[in-house]
């Protein structure tokens, strides 16, 4: 029985010296837990005593010299330049920004301006009376297209054959941005027709002629052809090889034959990028300006010629009506 009375007594100082354990440790976390947080608060007050300590007080001599050198260089601004440089700035913006037309839209124009060549009576021996003739044939019907678009634009009510979401776009393409126009559609009459006296010429150099290449005249051994693009295996790649003229890159050919050792293909096609837009390709690639391409073929084999066919285009939309290409098979 002493034994049972001693054993009860035991566990209850064992039991009231856990809650004591218990309460100890509870108190030891807080006073942890107050001590960290006074030291953060300590921390913060420190940093902010420092950055109002790091805030610089300037004199009232100081603050006007600063005044004066603002209004130093505001005087000394070149306030005309930079009117000039925006002026430049906006003009090519707006050069750049050209007007992007359906493809029915530029098919439409296309028709309209080759209906109106075809009814053109030529000649065939005066060139330069033909061009010209030409020439003021599609300005005059540039000039009636852009007078019927801006009636079309000023007046919603009338009943015109122009609808009035295009006519906004044609008389801008019409007006500033007609040379662009031009070239999407494949239209490229000269402003001048080289050696135009020489009749007594072969009819492929004639239709050369009837446009005006850069650079110097192609020589008759090269039988360049415009809007023309001959197939054959590249003996050297357009893409990375560029020349300044057509006649610089007939000659590239002839001397890629001259030199090609014994076992090698000899250049005998060459094919000249003449737009500043690049040249249309059915390939992945991006035909740039003054691209040259030579080629070898056993038997030289027009791909495409004046125009490219209708059913091509409708595969292609991004493709020009005209062959942009110039090229030619140079004399054995």
């Amino acid at each position: 029985m002493a034994r049972a009375e001693w054993g009860l007594q035991g566990r209850g100082k064992w039991v009231c010296s856990y809650k004591k354990t218990t309460l100890i440790i509870c108190f030891l976390n807080i006073a942890v837990a107050l001590y960290f947080l006074r030291s953060l608060y300590a921390s913060l007050y420190i940093y902010s005593g420092n950055v109002s300590r790091n805030i610089v007080m300037y004199t009232p001599d100081q603050l006007q010299k600063m005044e004066e050198s603002i209004r130093i260089r505001k005087a000394n601004k070149p306030a005309k330049l930079v009117k000039w440089v925006r002026k430049l700035e906006g003009e090519f913006s707006r050069g750049m920004a050209v007007v992007q037309f359906p493809q029915h839209v530029k098919q439409k124009i296309t028709n309209e301006i080759l209906q109106r060549l075809r009814s053109l009576n030529s000649s065939g021996t005066d060139i330069a009376h033909d061009i010209s003739k030409k020439r003021e044939a599609v300005e005059s019907w540039r000039n009636e297209k852009l007078k019927e678009a801006k009636l079309a634009l000023t007046d919603k009510t009338s009943n015109f054959t122009i609808p009035h979401e295009e006519a906004g776009m044609l008389v801008r393409a019409l007006e500033s941005d007609w040379a662009v126009l031009s070239e999407e559609i494949g239209l490229w009459i000269p402003v001048e027709v080289l050696n135009e006296e020489h009749d007594d010429k072969p009819e492929g150099e004639l239709e050369l002629e009837e446009e005006v290449l850069p650079g110097r005249p192609v020589p008759p051994e090269c039988h360049g052809e415009l809007h023309t693009d001959y197939d054959g295996a590249a003996v050297r790649w357009g893409l990375t090889h560029h020349k300044d003229s057509a006649a610089d890159c007939c000659q590239a050919c002839m001397d890629h034959a001259r030199n090609a050792k014994e076992g090698e293909k000899k250049c005998n096609i060459w094919v000249y990028c003449p737009s500043e837009f690049g040249c249309h390709s059915h390939d992945i690639y991006e035909h740039k300006h003054q691209e040259c391409w030579l080629k070898f073929a056993e038997k030289p084999r027009v791909n495409f010629k004046n125009r490219y066919p209708e059913s091509y285009r409708n595969a292609h939309p991004s493709a020009p009506v005209i062959v942009p290409w110039v090229s030619g098979v140079v004399s054995a």
